[in-house]
């Protein structure tokens, strides 16, 4: 059996302060494969961005434990978060998030210059030829269609070899031919780097091409299974 990336159990997400205080996250417990790859599945409101959130490092859980690639987020200050997450955690986000006065080689090279090393730029080139992009890395994001920025930040979430890599709604702000030609890249990506990877969305279809689904409603996870 392959060894846990993901390792997360009674996880809870508590916001606000009563009478306001909402329970987001309700006992969550979810081990993931190394190489495997899961869809969180569920509607607007069910918890699965927070959760997604709370296992990237970017939200502390209120209580439980999260351990990421061997090492125990939930013992870790939001500085030695921040350090943790270099390396091992790669994020495409739905609305892209480039950085509007770097080129594409720019945007992708940021995480390698950041973490010091020497190639970023050759790194960085090889990673834009291999989503397809070879001759737009001297491209602002502006100069570039929705699907093309979409291959940019998933160049840039895989240049650093991470050991997880999380999808959030990938397709939201594409059209339905261009969604899923950037699902087929993602999987196609995550195959050859052999990533773990983790995809939230709401849509059945897009959960299904995932090993793995998992529902959540309401904070809980309501089913979880392998594909069919």
């Amino acid at each position: 059996m392959p060894s846990a990336v993901i390792d997360a159990r009674n996880v809870q997400l508590t916001l606000g302060r009563a009478p306001a205080r909402v329970e987001v996250l309700r006992g969550i417990d979810l081990s993931v494969g190394d190489g495997d790859s899961v869809a969180l599945l569920g509607p607007s409101g069910s918890g699965k961005s927070s959760l997604m959130a709370v296992l990237a490092g970017l939200e502390r859980a209120s209580a439980g434990e999260v351990s990421v690639a061997g090492l125990d987020f939930s013992a870790l200050d939001e500085d030695a978060l921040a350090v943790a997450r270099r390396g091992r955690i790669g994020i495409v986000l739905q609305a892209f998030h480039l950085l509007p006065t770097m080129t594409a080689l720019e945007n992708v090279a940021v995480p390698l210059e950041l973490a010091g090393e020497a190639d970023a730029f050759s790194r960085a080139a090889a990673e834009l030829a291999a989503v397809g992009l070879a001759a737009r890395t001297g491209h602002y994001p502006a100069q570039l269609s929705g699907g093309e920025q979409q291959r940019v930040a998933i160049a840039r979430a895989l240049v650093g070899r991470p050991a997880l890599l999380f999808a959030d709604e990938p397709t939201g702000n594409l059209d339905t031919a261009t969604g899923s030609q950037i699902m087929d890249l993602l999987f196609e990506r995550q195959r050859a780097s052999g990533a773990t990877m983790v995809v939230i969305t709401h849509d059945p279809a897009l959960a299904r091409r995932c090993a793995r689904v998992v529902e959540l409603a309401d904070g809980r996870i309501v089913a979880d299974r392998r594909a069919a």
